[in-house]
């Protein structure tokens, strides 16, 4: 089954600095309707203006997945760990019980960056704390599924949930296809373009839920950018995460 959610239904913020787009309930915007799929909890798109940075914050029991859209994103953390990535690059941050704080700042002045951000529940209750990230080009995603995150010993970076990441950059006319098996649930975001999935038009900004079993036909009819996010429906919570039931 795939269920389309139109762009303009996503929750909408803008802070002067800031413009992001919120699609399951995030900080003070709560729907009850949508607070995730399966493992994923959270998946934000967020625009940062020149110069401008997400100071340091801190988080704990979850997996912090970041894939850079356009600009110059620059990451720190109360580890030490700092890096900087542009269109394509993919981070993983991993936040145990104790938890641990990072930071985004756009390293333009005046470009704008614009990236993903979303997080995966995990299922250990030793999860370490740990940061990951590598810089991928347009080819490594050119008319194919590219997977930049996956469990350790798979394609991408490591996470610690069984769930995997992987992003396209797909020409007009062409197009992919992907299977999800039972047990599985999907988010498949159109980050820019105009497409067709299964027999759904899409546009810019567009997202659909997956729900298994299904067999994913998608079609570009402009030059798109997806990402998709394969995640366990039913899972173990852990840590905060234990009594929330949404």
């Amino acid at each position: 089954m795939l269920t389309v959610r139109p762009d303009k239904e996503i929750c909408e913020r803008e802070g002067g600095w800031f413009r992001a787009r919120w699609h399951f309930s995030f900080d003070e915007y709560r729907d009850p309707e949508w607070n995730g799929v399966g493992a994923l909890r959270v998946f934000n798109d967020d625009r940062i203006v020149g110069g401008a940075a997400w100071p340091m914050h801190p988080h704990r029991d979850i997996e912090s997945l970041t894939y850079v859209v356009a600009g110059d994103f620059e990451h720190a953390d109360s580890l030490g760990n700092d890096g900087r990535l542009r269109a394509g690059g993919a981070q993983v941050m991993s936040f145990g019980h104790d938890g641990a704080e990072h930071s985004e700042r756009n390293g333009s002045p005046r470009e704008t960056l614009r990236f993903l951000q979303f997080w995966i529940l995990p299922s250990d209750p030793r999860l370490a704390t740990g940061f990951q990230q590598r810089q991928y080009q347009t080819s490594d995603r050119s008319d194919r599924w590219l997977q930049i995150m996956g469990p350790a010993g798979e394609d991408g970076l490591d996470l610690a949930q069984d769930a995997r990441v992987l992003v396209s950059k797909l020409s007009a006319g062409r197009s992919l296809d992907f299977v999800l098996p039972d047990g599985r649930g999907g988010y498949l975001y159109l980050i820019d373009g105009v497409a067709r999935f299964d027999d759904h038009d899409v546009a810019s900004g567009d997202a659909a839920v997956l729900k298994c079993p299904h067999e994913l036909a998608l079609e570009a009819n402009d030059d798109s950018e997806l990402i998709l996010v394969d995640v366990p429906l039913r899972f173990r919570r852990v840590g905060i995460w234990e009594q929330d039931l949404t």
